[in-house]
């Protein structure tokens, strides 16, 4: 048996789209043909953004706290905080370092806090998820702290038939199905009911492989009552 010795196989953005015309019973034909589908394209991968956690789209950042601040603009590409931590250093070196979980609340709780001014190492945070994202601590920092957060980023758009998408192979699958689905509501109605079941069982495959492997542990907590 002879095999390639080589993993690299990717398909660019204008095979993908010949492989979803295909999947339509189609041919392109047109420039326009190119456009459509590098539009609905890019909204499939907005709606991957909707269908939940893509790991190959966590990146950490670290945001500096200044004292008396306590809102921070994220970035427009950014889609939503998934874990924080409050890191502190009191001299050079990472043995001077020290990193403390802090928890998510909401807007709703946030805004019933009642004195936001109290200034002390931040405890709490809230995420306001507009059109450039912001994120909010409390206490208000009482010196210079670093914010590291996971969080959730928007993949690469879409501008060209050249373009590599920023996916892993696992979902190569995924992504042609999804894009014969989408192009058949436009221009193959009569395989849509068929496209999208694919879509869906392709999705489902590949997002249950992409999880966290990690073992998980289960304490318990005792609480005690006075009874009187």
């Amino acid at each position: 048996m002879t095999v390639s010795g080589t993993k690299t196989f990717e398909l660019d953005v204008a095979e993908y789209i010949e492989e979803a015309f295909e999947r339509c019973g189609l041919e392109i034909r047109t420039g326009y043909d190119q456009r459509t589908a590098r539009r609905s394209l890019n909204l499939l991968l907005a709606e991957w953004a909707n269908r939940g956690l893509n790991q190959w789209t966590i990146e950490t950042q670290s945001i500096t706290l200044s004292a008396g601040d306590d809102s921070y603009n994220l970035n427009e590409y950014d889609i939503d905080i998934l874990s924080a931590v409050i890191r502190s250093s009191t001299g050079v070196g990472t043995a001077s370092q020290s990193d403390i979980t802090i928890d998510r609340i909401s807007r709703d709780y946030y805004l019933s806090i009642p004195n936001k001014l109290t200034q002390a190492r931040p405890t709490q945070y809230v995420v306001n998820r507009n059109i450039t994202p912001t994120v909010q601590v409390w206490p208000t920092p009482d010196q210079t702290y670093y914010l590291v957060v996971e969080k959730l980023v928007r993949i690469d758009d879409v501008t060209s038939g050249v373009n590599t998408l920023q996916i892993p192979f696992r979902f190569y699958p995924c992504l042609a199905a999804g894009l014969a689905y989408y192009i058949a509501m436009k221009k193959a109605p009569d395989r849509v009911t068929l496209l999208k079941a694919v879509y869906d069982q392709e999705f489902e495959r590949a997002a249950s492989e992409d999880r966290d492997r990690a073992s998980l542990q289960l304490v318990s907590s005792r609480n005690y009552y006075n009874v009187v």
